[in-house]
């Protein structure tokens, strides 16, 4: 008999239907537990420790911020604190992260070697929290290698669907061959998402530039900047029979496209450039026509998915950036070179656009984005690499003081600046080249003398200077941490207490994130307000005269919302009589669903 088969297509593992928390505060070591465990829910608070550098302004320290702790619990506060999902929420263009590879290799700042179970529960997690913070239009781009691309890619079809796959980008990240393996690695993978579609991210993305401006060139002083030709032809396969015709150049000679070829425009449109002075036939005006396109005028070239290292760099390019920021005793492991951040952020983003990146580590895509003028958001897990990495990079850049990555550009010209932009430096290079073997043999027609002055001059014109071009560099950054949990919780018999940390202001903080209240911290009272409602976090126990307290100090049909460590129970049955509406709960066994501790 036949059947329909019901269901969707999806990746399972263990534990796809628990959450994790985390053993060790610091450290990638987590625990399976009920997805409605207290400690998965829990909403901690983000304490600020410091404001570096300015603190208004596009680039500032109210717009970028380091949080120092789990990235669950800081996507989570972020998502769900007002003072941070109304400044965040929707916001974020780009997430790139480079997450622990799961490669059961030994790192010194990562425990690398995450099991399969938990590293892809610990990914679907961080992928749900950040979701409320992404704007319409983001990307999302996952750094891998082998180890994880496989069941990622799945994972990430399941979150956002498979009909928002954009690409697979392959970075080659080596350029030495590694004799010890079977097949030598020599490349990872970058994954990327556009929740909006691939048709319409397509008309957001951006192109990267060409490599060199070194093509174009201007040899007529053309005032409209250094150009260069593109030939005007095209694949015949497709054309109509007006773009076959016979061209009569400048000098007279007739050409003709090259078989299977067409010319790119038809035979008026092709005069009517000719007229405009927009077509090209080489030096001598016998070429084949060309169009002149304008360096001033490039748009760039449509990203694909194969980053070689000449272009964005490698391994080898990132250690060498953070020797020089930090010296050679203190070199972190996994780092990434600021010229594969610059291009992700470049083609994913434009200025003061958000980028996340939830596994900091040594701080490169925020360092990338800072210099870029994009703002950021960032977390770190280890205390010890943030103080050891992420601030000190961070600091270095909004100083100005990072002389490494895209800090400075290595700008090539000549010493006789009317060279540039009129001879390309691998000509200049191939003419000093033969003015070495002219010297050899001597110039016949001058004298010993006047031959020796011409040689050196020549040189000296031709000489390649460099300059460096620095990226401008200002504005500031928070630096904050993730707050204490409030909960503790006996596993053995699923009883929820408060921890040592629940007291004072800092319980009322929590309570206040946890609730979705904006803090009132000046008023006597209330610690939260949230539309109507205020709120009160009692640090004992709730009586009559607490009740008769907060609702006297209520403005117009306004509602409490009471917490206290206790209630009395006369208090409830007051607060409903002298405010209807008004709501009193006791922690921790009403802050939590009861009975998911397990």
């Amino acid at each position: 008999m036949k059947r329909s088969p019901k269901g969707r297509l999806e990746l399972t593992w263990m534990g796809k239907d628990s959450a994790l928390i985390p053993v060790e505060d610091g450290k990638y070591d987590y625990s399976f537990v009920d997805p409605n465990d207290p400690r998965a829910l829990e909403v901690k608070s983000i304490e600020v420790l410091e404001h570096v550098g300015e603190v208004e302004g596009p680039t500032g320290a109210n717009e970028n911020l380091l949080i120092i702790g789990d990235s669950g619990d800081a996507l989570r506060s972020l998502g769900t604190i007002p003072e941070y999902a109304e400044k965040y929420g929707g916001q974020v263009k780009l997430v790139y992260i480079d997450p622990p590879f799961n490669t059961e290799q030994a790192f010194d700042h990562y425990a690398d070697q995450l099991e399969h179970s938990i590293w892809l529960t610990m990914m679907r997690d961080r992928i749900r929290d950040f979701k409320p913070l992404l704007h319409p239009d983001a990307s999302i781009w996952v750094h891998l290698d082998d180890s994880e691309v496989h069941r990622m890619r799945a994972l990430m079809d399941e979150e956002f669907g498979a009909e928002n796959f954009i690409a697979t980008v392959v970075w080659q990240k080596k350029y030495s061959r590694d004799n010890r393996p079977a097949i030598g690695t020599v490349h990872d993978y970058i994954l990327v998402y556009a929740p909006a579609g691939a048709q319409r991210w397509k008309t957001l993305r951006n192109r990267i530039p060409r490599i060199s401006a070194a093509q174009y060139r201007n040899p007529n002083n053309d005032p409209n900047g250094p150009w260069r030709p593109v030939p005007m032809d095209v694949q015949g396969g497709h054309a109509t029979a007006s773009q076959f015709y016979d061209v009569i150049t400048p000098s007279g000679k007739i050409v003709r496209p090259a078989n299977g070829r067409a010319w790119s425009v038809t035979a008026p449109v092709m005069q009517a450039m000719r007229d405009r002075g927009e077509v090209y036939f080489g030096l001598d005006g016998s070429g084949k026509p060309n169009t002149i396109r304008y360096l001033k005028d490039d748009e760039g070239l449509v990203p694909w998915t194969w980053w070689p290292h000449e272009e964005v760099g490698n391994n080898d390019d990132a250690k060498k950036e953070i020797i020089a920021l930090f010296g050679e005793d203190q070199v972190f492991d996994t780092p990434k070179p600021e010229r594969l951040l610059e291009r992700v952020i470049r083609i994913a983003t434009n200025a003061d656009d958000l980028v996340l990146d939830c596994f900091a580590g040594s701080g490169t895509s925020a360092a990338v984005a800072h210099k870029l003028g994009r703002r950021w958001l960032t977390v770190e897990l280890s205390q010890e690499v943030a103080d050891t990495f992420t601030v000190p990079r961070l600091r270095k850049v909004q100083r100005g003081t990072d002389s490494i990555g895209i800090s400075v550009r290595e700008a090539e010209g000549f010493a006789d600046a009317d060279m540039d932009g009129r001879v390309k430096p691998d000509d200049a290079k191939a003419l000093l080249r033969a003015i070495k073997e002219v010297q050899k043999v001597g110039l016949k027609s001058l004298s010993p003398e006047a031959g020796a002055a011409l040689v050196q001059e020549l040189r000296e014109r031709l000489k390649p200077v460099s300059a460096r071009q620095s990226v401008c560099q200002d504005g500031g950054f928070t630096v904050a941490k993730m707050g204490p949990s409030m909960y503790e919780v006996d596993d053995e018999h699923g009883m929820v207490f408060l921890s040592p940390e629940a007291t004072n202001g800092a319980w009322s903080k929590a309570i206040a994130g946890q609730l979705k209240f904006t803090l009132t911290p000046d008023d006597p009272v209330f610690c939260g307000v949230r539309k109507r409602q205020r709120l009160a976090v009692i640090d004992g126990v709730a009586d009559e005269t607490v009740v008769r307290t907060v609702v006297e100090h209520l403005g117009e049909k306004e509602r409490a919302v009471i917490v206290a460590k206790g209630v009395l129970p006369e208090a409830g049955g007051l607060l409903q009589r002298l405010s209807p509406g008004s709501r009193i709960k006791k922690a921790p066994e009403d802050m939590f669903p009861k009975g998911t501790v397990n």
